[in-house]
């Protein structure tokens, strides 16, 4: 448990389902999932499972990300498989599907996973059962209304602030990904519901999008906030925009629940990125959005030098637990990604610092003058209140924990059945100190990826200007509708004594249900 500056104890809880390390984009493709599994591996070594709730997340149905994504969008997703892509060459085209956003082997459920864990942690903050709630399988940002995007097929940041606003007159969302969070401001451009906060690499970078001068539409003018940067950015300068501008941004809109993107590519040496900041420099954005004592939901989202994505998600944990870690890494199943030394904390590089004070205070003033034009915290008419969109895990569930009791199997003999021998071999972002070196040849991105030049996204002019209202972002009719009632309870609370077994810290075994 963390504790606020009144000594409140603030309530942690975080989403994890061990299958999500078994998806594989593809041979060369830097986006790994398998970080996902190494960061839960890292905070389960280090302790920090005893001081929070851990849950599997339900997963998505179709019925809940179309309160969001097109109808059409999300039948292609479900029915696209690595086998009968020529059946779908024109629907590929149309939604953007087949390159940077490969068709791999459980898309879709992949999708449900990632999208499941940010809706239910949004559950859990509206009932107010959490101060915190972490999805580090979240934050793929990119996602638009139909069409997949880097590397992102559905934008889970939307279906979880969608799911805020049933209970939040005002969210706000802070990303701090190195690429700008297209996909998330583009959904909310026209709503005062919603504002977006983006610090990100601009100028020649994929998505090519996060102007200064975006800054919404129509009701949602003035709620559309972008800071770009240029390469070399460090922790001092880091600080020096952040904190203020996130402080104005407190004070003038007012928000009731926060939601924050903690992309790791924003650290130095990441495989995509060219910012310079350690995991502290990252890090520090969520202690100091934490001291706002609103209810934070934490999503991951890019990083693709994965040693040090599961260092800095595992850090962060450890920040919004209020609970100190040491360098010295613990042993845990993937020890060997971390050498040669083995510590928590990276170095910066000695690149150069593009972005000089006069650059980040001129930007910084701008930002200031915009946010001036803004009125001071937004109402909204009152409504009545939607079905949540993720089961409920106290309800009763032991007639469908007793057929699935016999089935449970330990997530790490999980891992060690099903995990693609491709996650274990060298890619290019691990250079020295990686785990083996087999010099397996590795296909190069297509020029026009987020990896090698900046593609301007024509369909930013769609909106989801149903946002505007509490229950707005269906792609139907603009009202969102209460979600199909859960076919089971799947959302499902880690006991502590499951966690440990012989001494050892073992990955938990999640029950399918609550007893």
């Amino acid at each position: 448990m963390a504790f606020t500056t009144d000594g409140y104890k603030r309530k942690i809880c975080y989403y994890y389902d061990g299958d999500v390390g078994n998806y594989y984009y593809g041979q060369g493709h830097p986006m790994k999932p398998h970080r996902i599994r190494m960061t839960h591996n890292l905070l389960l070594n280090y302790g920090l499972y005893r001081k929070m709730e851990i849950y599997r997340p339900h997963k998505s149905s179709p019925e809940e990300m179309t309160k969001y994504h097109s109808d059409d969008y999300i039948k292609f997703l479900q029915q696209i498989r690595p086998g009968n892509t020529t059946d779908f060459n024109k629907e590929m085209q149309r939604f953007n599907v087949g390159e940077d956003c490969p068709v791999f082997d459980g898309l879709f459920e992949f999708c449900r996973i990632s999208s499941g864990g940010s809706v239910a942690g949004a559950v859990k903050l509206n009932k107010q059962q959490a101060d915190i709630a972490i999805n580090w399988a979240g934050g793929l940002h990119h996602a638009k209304k139909s069409e997949a995007s880097g590397f992102c097929y559905v934008n889970d940041i939307v279906l979880g602030i969608l799911e805020l606003l049933k209970y939040h007159q005002r969210v706000l969302y802070i990303d701090i990904d190195i690429h700008h969070g297209d996909g998330v401001e583009e959904a909310f451009y026209t709503t005062d519901r919603v504002m977006t906060v983006s610090f990100h690499k601009y100028g020649e970078y994929f998505p090519g999008t996060g102007d200064l001068r975006d800054i919404g539409a129509g009701k949602g003018k003035y709620y559309s906030l972008n800071f770009p940067l240029r390469d070399g950015i460090d922790d001092e300068s880091y600080s020096m925009i952040f904190k203020p501008v996130i402080t104005k941004v407190m004070e003038m809109y007012q928000p009731q629940a926060v939601v924050l993107q903690c992309g790791a590519d924003s650290l130095s040496g990441d495989r995509l990125g060219c910012f310079n900041l350690s995991l502290k420099g990252h890090a520090q954005c969520v202690e100091f959005v934490k001291k706002f004592n609103l209810p934070v939901l934490l999503l991951g989202g890019g990083g693709y030098t994965i040693r040090n994505v599961a260092r800095c998600w595992a850090y962060e944990t450890s920040i919004a637990l209020d609970c100190d870690i040491p360098n010295e890494l613990p042993y845990n199943d993937y020890f060997e990604y971390f050498g040669p030394d083995f510590k928590l904390h990276i170095q910066p590089s000695n690149m150069q610092n593009q972005n000089t004070s006069d650059y980040l205070e001129k930007i910084k003033t701008r930002l200031f003058e915009n946010l001036r034009m803004m009125p001071h915290a937004p109402g909204v008419q009152m409504q009545p209140i939607v079905d949540d969109g993720a089961p409920d895990d106290t309800e009763d569930t032991e007639d469908n924990e007793a057929k699935t009791a016999d089935q449970r199997i330990s997530i790490r003999a999980s891992d060690k059945r099903v995990a693609n021998e491709n996650e274990y071999s060298d890619s290019e972002d691990e250079g020295e100190g990686g785990r083996r070196n087999n010099g397996t040849p590795r296909k190069k991105m297509r020029a026009g990826s987020p990896s090698d030049r900046m593609v301007i996204d024509e369909d930013c002019t769609t909106t989801a200007a149903a946002a505007a209202t509490a229950t707005a972002a269906t792609a139907k009719n603009g009202a969102a509708e209460p979600p199909a009632a859960a076919e089971k309870e799947a959302e499902t609370k880690t006991t502590k004594e499951e966690a440990v077994k012989n001494g050892d810290h073992e990955e938990p075994k999640v029950a399918a249900e609550v007893s």
